[in-house]
């Protein structure tokens, strides 16, 4: 009987777990942290590019005032889509001078999530991403890098990840960022794909396999898993697994500084896209800007020497920042803030300790485990850093 009752009362307890759980979040205080967010690739209302932050904000209980919470399809400046086929552009192209500054002013922070865009087929004909068309909306713009300018002035915090500078992003624009904050975009993005067979993944795009085509006198001979670069070029070049790869995966790998300052594991597999960045300034000066991680590609020997043949590196940063007293500033080189993640989870405190039941870690090209293990603890240690800077009264210090 004692037995029973035992079973009966742990049962009790599993079940009331979620409720407890979520109680315990909104007994949490709330705080407030003004962060201006910028996304220009929002396809709908769920926010996906820019999904992951306002998850960690929620789950940290910062608001964006004294008592509001953020909201994925409504706090952000970029595009916002409607029903059918309209949509309503709120980006900072709309604000002059004084405005900018009024922001740079108010807002404690800026994240540039995503600055690709959307494209006019992509919207009106609703076809995937796998092709492409005329840009309806997207970019960094001149308001942008001068938001940017003015957070800087203000020892402001300030971060963007992948995309924030490549296409479609005017040369002058991205030259501009580049001096701003001391790195150097090579033109080469990547990304993994769980296979390259035309017949077996549909994801791939249309656009890559016919560039790579005419490249190559009309060949596609893969079949496996791979890398894929693309240059902003045109330029495309393929690593399959066995062939050029000694294990098909990117890896993340955190340096010591990384580990401890930022709660990164020491390697990470990472299966999305990613830009190939330098952390030295075009000019080839000592850029301010310290790695905290980079990205590791496991190819073979014959993989190398076609990398080496098309200046691409083995390693290269995944995650630059800055820290003095003059600004705060990180680059994230991958698209960090983009994994299919429900946003209801963020409302339970402590959902942390079951993070392995929302992720299959067998699954190679899975992301949900990236935002688990890596983005979650990285951004929420970045976060509570920085309110505890800024309630401690600091005008400068990052």
């Amino acid at each position: 009987m004692k037995k029973i009752k035992m079973i009966i009362w742990s049962v009790i307890v599993v079940l009331l777990l979620p409720f407890w759980m979520w109680l315990a979040w909104w007994l949490t205080p709330k705080r407030k942290l003004t962060v201006a967010i910028v996304d220009k690739t929002v396809l709908d209302n769920s926010g996906q590019e820019h999904i992951s932050f306002d998850w960690i904000l929620n789950q940290q209980k910062f608001t964006k005032n004294h008592s509001a919470l953020y909201s994925p399809g409504r706090d952000y400046f970029g595009f916002f889509p409607g029903s059918d086929d309209h949509y309503r552009i709120k980006g900072l192209e709309r604000m002059g001078t004084d405005k900018l500054q009024q922001l740079a002013s108010d807002a404690d922070m800026a994240y540039f999530t995503d600055t690709y865009g959307i494209y006019k087929q992509e919207w009106f004909r609703k076809v995937p991403d796998n092709e492409r068309s005329e840009l309806l909306y997207g970019g960094m713009s001149v308001q942008d890098i001068g938001l940017l300018k003015e957070m800087k002035v203000r020892h402001k915090l300030m971060i963007a990840e992948f995309n924030a500078i490549g296409s479609p992003t005017e040369a002058g624009i991205r030259h501009q960022f580049e001096e701003l904050f001391g790195l150097h975009w090579s033109g080469w993005t990547a990304r993994y794909f769980t296979s390259l067979d035309t017949a077996v993944n549909r994801e791939l795009p249309h656009w890559l396999m016919g560039q790579y085509m005419q490249q190559h006198g009309g060949a596609w001979p893969f079949h496996k898993d791979g890398i894929v670069w693309v240059n902003n070029t045109g330029d495309i070049v393929i690593l399959e697994n066995v062939t050029g790869l000694v294990s098909p995966l990117p890896e993340i790998a955190a340096r010591q500084t990384g580990i401890r300052e930022l709660d990164l594991p020491a390697v990470t597999k990472y299966p999305f896209w990613f830009d190939v960045i330098d952390e030295d300034t075009v000019r080839g000066e000592v850029g301010p800007n310290d790695v905290a991680a980079e990205f590791v590609i496991h190819a073979n020997a014959r993989g190398e020497d076609l990398l080496r043949r098309n200046h691409i590196p083995v390693r290269c940063p995944a995650v630059l920042r800055h820290r003095g007293p003059d600004y705060g500033f990180y680059y994230f080189s991958g698209d960090f803030c983009d994994n299919p993640l429900s946003f209801g989870s963020s409302y339970f405190k402590g959902v942390g300790w079951f993070k392995s039941f929302f992720y299959n870690e067998a699954d190679a090209g899975e992301r949900k485990s990236f935002f688990w293990n890596f983005y979650r603890p990285m951004m929420t240690r970045i976060l509570e850093d920085e309110y505890k800077h800024l309630s401690s009264g600091n005008a400068t210090g990052h």
